[in-house]
């Protein structure tokens, strides 16, 4: 048996690659590379833009499962801390990450810890369970920004939620269905190949 940080009950993922710590390294590397990209994807406003950044944090986890979404992410975090430009609008550094935005990029990594465990119970192949577990992952990232956003700014709780909170509801909502429509997509195709291949 190959060594692997794959659940136990497998997420998507585990139906279309082997399973071994090089495909899991592969898996965390890209599902940061992808976070990055994402991250790109921006509405600027202020305090905290508006960035593609929490979708892909959403499909990440839900992918990987757990550990490997959230050790993605760990990664992303760190790469960016150490200068790489991959938060967004292509910053990077240390500040970005002790700054007020920075308690979202830390919540990314419980973030995809909880859509993987849901993912890992299946929720992601159903529309509407995909959807809530999309959304509470989503619930998560702001659980860990919004406080660390009232702490570095010094706002009001009615200011850090005007600020950090209200703007992104509707874009956390479209993008948690986003993320249920692609992982109900992807389940589909998987399990129409495995049909074939068995016909």
């Amino acid at each position: 048996m190959s060594l692997s940080l794959a659940p136990s009950r497998p997420v998507l993922a585990d139906r279309v690659l082997p399973r071994s710590l090089a495909v899991d390294a592969g898996l965390v590397l890209g599902g940061a590379a992808l976070t990055a990209a994402l991250a790109q994807v921006e509405v600027p406003l202020w305090p905290v833009p508006v960035t593609g950044q929490t979708l892909a944090v959403l499909l990440v986890g839900a992918s990987l499962g757990a550990v490997r979404g959230a050790v993605s992410m760990v990664l992303y975090a760190l790469v960016g801390a150490l200068g790489a430009p991959v938060f967004s609008d292509w910053s990077g550094g240390s500040a970005v990450l002790l700054g007020p935005t920075g308690g979202y990029i830390v919540g990314f990594v419980l973030a995809a810890a909880c859509t993987g465990w849901l993912a890992q119970r299946r929720w992601e192949r159903g529309l509407l369970r995909g959807l809530l577990a999309f959304v509470a992952g989503s619930g998560v990232v702001f659980l860990v920004g919004l406080p660390w956003l009232k702490l570095a700014l010094g706002l009001s709780w009615a200011g850090t939620l005007q600020g950090g909170l209200a703007p992104f509801v509707v874009g956390g909502l479209v993008k948690a269905a986003i993320a249920a429509l692609v992982l109900r997509g992807a389940w589909a195709l998987v399990d129409r190949v495995d049909a074939g291949k068995r016909s």
